[in-house]
């Protein structure tokens, strides 16, 4: 698949759960993860650690596929929202 050079990244970070998105500009998604679907269970999906982990998943396949800049939304009171900022930024295509 090879999509535009230009994003989103959405990060969701909720009390349960991490969930980010990279999209192109129009909305439509290229790559997703979250913490559970990295294998995290129970109170640790809601950890920096698990952030990184999916936010990195997700960025690695969208920069794969084309991505290479973002435009970072972040939503809600989790605890892993900067990290994974910081694992988006750390992706090296």
């Amino acid at each position: 698949m090879k999509v535009d050079t230009y994003g989103d990244a959405h990060v969701t970070a909720s009390f349960n759960n991490i969930i980010v998105s990279l999209t192109n500009k129009s909305g439509q998604v290229i790559a997703w993860s979250s913490a559970g679907k990295m294998g995290f269970k129970g109170s640790r999906r809601n950890t920096p650690y698990a952030a990184q982990t999916a936010a990195g998943d997700a960025a690695k396949t969208a920069f794969d596929a084309g991505l290479k800049r973002v435009d970072v939304f972040v939503k809600g009171p989790g605890a892993g929202r900067e990290s994974a900022i910081r694992a988006i930024v750390t992706v090296r295509y």
